[in-house]
């Protein structure tokens, strides 16, 4: 006889819960480790709707361990990015509340041209980061305003490639390096998922049970994925980013164009 734990058995828990690791060690590297875990959630039965919102709990406890893990190594100025928090966060509420209201379709038709264009950027980081950082740059206070409450809306209302387009848009409009844009990213992942999911607990759409039991392994992996972010850098970041910018494209496409 099966154990049954929240509705689920013990294989389905734990493979979703191994899948969930996965997911935060890529996450914590490139973001897109919903392109991973919702389909999984989909296949395993759960609801859409129930899958969007246990993947904002499980996908809360990936962003705020490595977010942990780079505030603790020094990789962010919590101080200064105090405001980019207060405004992403009010984003995301905000998209959250929407999502039943706005017909989000088009957008999502658009989402995969603009990946693609990250993924570009990225591939010639270089040569178009200097050019671009020259020419453009944003105050503190501008960056919070403009990028975060869009990109915190835009993450509260669809979500795929809000930390692609975060750690883009630090490169090129504040000039950051590739790490400390990377660990800005997910202390503003973290709080965008956070805001979103104190929405969605009123839903009751939150399976509380199994999104505990991925929420575990998705810390664990984030773990890992923030170090070889310190550790490895430039070298894991660039290349991951690119190809989770085009299997999120690719999803996305086949999904909604056709």
């Amino acid at each position: 006889m099966d154990f049954i734990f929240f509705d689920f058995n013990l294989s389905t828990l734990l493979i979703l819960t191994g899948v969930a690791f996965l997911a935060g060690i890529i996450d914590a590297i490139a973001g897109g480790g919903g392109l991973i875990t919702v389909p999984a959630l989909l296949f395993s039965g759960v609801e859409p709707a129930q899958a969007l919102a246990t993947n904002k709990l499980q996908g809360c406890a990936g962003t705020l361990s490595a977010s942990y893990h780079f505030i603790k190594r020094r990789k962010v100025d919590l101080k200064a990015l105090f405001p980019a928090i207060v405004t992403t966060a009010l984003g995301s509420v905000l998209g959250t509340i929407l999502v039943a209201y706005l017909d989000s379709s088009l957008l999502l038709k658009a989402v995969p041209i603009i990946l693609i264009l990250v993924a570009i950027f990225f591939l010639f980081l270089n040569k178009l980061q200097p050019l671009i950082s020259s020419k453009v740059q944003f105050s503190t206070f501008a960056f919070a305003l403009i990028i975060g409450t869009s990109f915190g809306f835009y993450d509260g209302l669809i979500g795929p490639g809000t930390g692609a387009f975060f750690t883009t848009a630090y490169l090129c409009l504040t000039g950051m390096n590739l790490i400390s844009a990377t660990a800005n990213t997910k202390v503003l992942n973290a709080t965008s998922n956070v805001a979103s999911l104190v929405i969605f607990s009123f839903t009751g759409h939150v399976l509380w049970g199994l999104g505990l039991c991925m929420a575990a392994g998705q810390w664990l992996g984030a773990q890992i994925g923030s170090r070889l972010v310190v550790t490895k850098g430039n070298l894991l970041i660039r290349p991951m980013v690119i190809t989770m910018c085009l299997l999120m494209s690719a999803k996305l496409i086949h999904t909604n164009w056709f």
